[in-house]
């Protein structure tokens, strides 16, 4: 019985582990190509699909609760009247806002988008990437900006 061989086989696997080890994270860089089903373009070659992604809340959309206190902008109209003695109308619009105050609840659109490029975080072992953040502002931004 030779135990020679499988020796060898301990000491090369023992040797991978130890490089693995040595080099727990792996960054990488890539492209959105596809945002449903997720698909992120590393290289020619390396497309990552959702299965092999875990995405961080800084490429998801999530809600956050935010304490605020502001009022809306001027707005002019007037309301409704009625009237069975003049027939009814509506009252003389006037200029006036109205406040926006307390802890309120707000969605943050953070999800990632065809064009969007990020950072990846290769966990051990390569079979999965964690989607860190992304590396250029959001191409898909459409909120109005004050």
């Amino acid at each position: 019985m030779n135990l020679l061989p499988n020796a060898v086989e301990v000491v090369k696997k023992a040797a991978v582990e130890a490089v693995e080890a040595g080099k727990p994270v792996n960054l990488l860089f890539g492209e959105v190509i596809s945002a449903s089903p997720l698909k992120i373009q590393v290289d020619q070659k390396a497309i990552y699909t959702e299965k092999m992604l875990v995405l961080t809340r800084n490429v998801t959309d999530f809600e956050v609760d935010m304490t605020v206190s502001h009022q809306t902008v001027v707005i002019s109209h007037g309301y409704p009247v009625i009237d069975t003695y003049t027939g009814g109308g509506s009252a003389t619009p006037i200029d006036h806002n109205h406040p926006i105050k307390g802890r309120k609840k707000f969605k943050v659109h953070n999800a990632l988008v065809v064009g969007d490029w990020v950072v990846l975080a290769r966990m051990q072992k390569g079979k999965k990437f964690v989607v860190l953040d992304r590396i250029k502002a959001n191409p898909a931004l459409k909120g109005e900006w004050l």
